[in-house]
């Protein structure tokens, strides 16, 4: 709320100059300065016909413009009487938090979800998520309690869990072991040998901070990066990424074994549905062991996971809550910072699995924090080794590669993104600093590639301080293909598999955007998808085609459509102004038919 008027404002001139100075004033009216509005209306104009969602917009129909108003209506109201410091609530007190629409993600969370938008974007048909770690997708209250669950899970660690600093901090391991084992020693005390195993139902309830309550707290804490840390960006980009790394190795001994594996799947793709997600290209780096239910020894390889990861999909899609679900594939992820012969036997692995379940592997990609890793530039006889085996082997493992996800500017994590397009990627994960390239970004627009931009996570791993400084605004201006995409949830804090909230972000944060601009988003990601193999070029024409074409993409592409004019008909007739709405569009659709 402005202040001025609460100010000495001395006057600095005369009542009788002023007044003369008015009368020289042109008047809001005037004819040159409506010449100058019309010109100023005309150059918007001519850039938004640069924007990449300018064709979607175009070709609008009555009703989803109808919705998109109401859209428009409803944030607008909301930024007047959510989001605003008037409004401001303990939390963002403590905090010293000022309440605005695009605040950071963690401060904005508990808020968002209780406002009229929130209801509006959960429904949307968000067609896929193209950019998703699998191993951080499920909520970790659902996959704590079945760790817990499960029959003969233990956890062991290689130091005793009885300082701050060993529980902030030390790697703790969960195992399945057919019988209880151990000293008797708690893994809380300081008598602990370390690496012993301990029943992991005994642990949890002779946590010495709450129990089993606490001990759900505190893990949860061990693999989230909390609200606060998440604020912290005076810390920097490195101490986060320890943070964030830390989780996955966790993450890595609870997940993988079969019987928790199956019902991560289910839950994964529950939610993922739920949400209005109805495919995702999942990654994945392979730096885990797989165990069969009630084996103590890991499978020799994946083939295994794999046969159980093809069957859940399967078995969801032949349910009747997941009867509409297209389904998932792996994109297969290495770690940039191996050294060779570590990632050439993962390459290795990589086409092993492609050629046993071929419609399960859609791609191959590296990762792990860029700025602490090897850029592509240095891996490029290991990229060149991996496209010969796959030649010679009659398979095409096509490039998603993550570029650009970093703060420099023509260092070498920034100039991953030449690699990156001249080694063939289909999309680009992140992109965070294509913006200061634009040269490539008219490269990446020339050979239809599309940037899987996670405006949450980039902001929790500190490259941006809210989705108000984040690039992909300048990206949609420039033309690039863009869609929208999760990345890690269950570990940045959005606490379900689903896209809402990057979605109501991108939404409330950015003025040019509105609903149509998401609806582009969500179209973008169906056209983008690696629903099956395909070469390069017909990759490219299909893309081109869309829903003109004949294959899976077009048909997909057109059930998405479908979706968008009904989840259009149901803002209308929700949250339309008593059935003004609906008359409207009679009319205009009556004017078209006239027409």
């Amino acid at each position: 709320m402005s202040r001025v008027k609460d100010l000495p404002w001395p006057s600095l001139m005369p009542d009788d100059e002023w007044a003369e100075v008015l009368e020289g004033i042109p008047a809001k009216d005037e004819p040159f300065i409506n010449k100058y509005l019309d010109g100023r209306e005309a150059l918007i104009a001519q850039e938004k016909k640069q924007r990449s969602d300018h064709t979607f917009r175009q070709s609008l129909s009555p009703l989803a413009k109808e919705a998109c108003s109401i859209v428009d209506r409803i944030r607008d109201e909301e930024r007047r009487t959510v989001w605003t410091s008037e409004f401001e609530d303990i939390l963002a007190q403590k905090t010293g938090a000022n309440v605005y629409p695009g605040m950071m993600f963690s401060l904005a969370k508990k808020r968002m979800e209780a406002t009229k938008l929130w209801q509006i974007v959960r429904k949307m048909p968000k067609g896929a998520l193209l950019h998703a770690h699998m191993d951080a997708m499920v909520d970790f209250d659902y996959l704590f309690a079945v760790l817990l669950e499960t029959e003969g899970m233990h956890i062991h660690c290689m130091y005793p869990l009885h300082t701050p600093a060993a529980l902030d901090g030390a790697p703790i391991k969960f195992k399945f072991l057919t019988a209880e084992r151990g000293s008797g020693r708690s893994i809380w005390s300081p008598e602990y040998v370390p690496d012993t195993p301990v029943l992991l139902t005994k642990a949890a309830d002779s946590f010495p901070d709450g129990g089993r309550a606490g001990f759900l707290s505190w893990l949860k804490g061990r693999c989230t990066i909390t609200s606060i840390e998440s604020i912290e960006h005076h810390h920097g980009v490195d101490a986060v990424w320890r943070k964030f790394s830390s989780v996955f190795t966790i993450l890595n001994t609870i997940i993988f074994y079969e019987p928790i594996f199956r019902r991560f799947m289910r839950r994964m793709m529950q939610q993922l549905h739920a949400d209005g997600v109805k495919w995702v290209d999942l990654r994945l780096a392979f730096t885990f062991f797989y165990y069969a239910e009630g084996k103590e020894q890991p499978e020799a390889s994946y083939e295994r996971m794999f046969k159980v990861f093809g069957e859940e999909i399967e078995k969801f899609k032949a349910h009747e809550e997941g009867k509409d679900f297209w389904g998932a594939r792996m994109i297969w992820t290495g770690i940039r910072a191996l050294d060779t012969r570590k990632i050439v036997e993962d390459m290795d692995a990589c086409i092993s699995i492609k050629l046993a379940f071929p419609d399960l592997i859609s791609g191959y990609d590296l990762v792990g924090q860029e700025d602490g890793g090897r850029p592509l530039k240095d891996l490029l006889p290991e990229l060149f080794w991996f496209k010969k085996q796959c030649a010679e082997e009659g398979i095409d493992i096509p490039f998603f590669f993550h570029a650009g996800e970093c703060l420099g500017d023509g260092n070498a994590t920034d100039q991953n993104l030449f690699d990156a397009v001249l080694l063939g990627t289909r999309r680009i994960g992140h992109g965070f600093s294509l913006y200061k390239h634009p040269l490539l970004i008219d490269m990446v627009k020339d050979k239809k590639i599309l940037v899987e931009s996670c405006p949450i996570s980039n902001e929790v791993l500190r490259l941006c301080a809210s989705v108000m400084s984040h690039p992909l605004p300048a990206l949609l201006a420039r033309g690039v293909s863009c869609s929208l995409c999760n990345d890690d949830p269950a570990i940045l804090g959005q606490d379900t598999a689903g896209m809402t909230h990057d979605f109501w972000q991108a939404l409330q944060g950015w003025d040019s955007l509105g609903l149509a601009g998401l609806g582009s988003l969500a179209e973008n990601s169906v056209r983008w998808a690696a629903f099956e193999d395909q070469s390069s070029s017909v990759w490219v024409h299909d893309i081109k085609e869309a829903t003109l074409g004949s294959g899976v993409r077009a048909k997909r592409m057109k059930e998405w459509s479908v979706g968008w004019e009904q989840f259009c008909l149901w803002i209308v007739t929700e949250f339309g102004d008593d059935g003004e709405s609906i008359k409207k569009l009679r009319r205009e659709t009556s004017l078209d038919a006239q027409d």
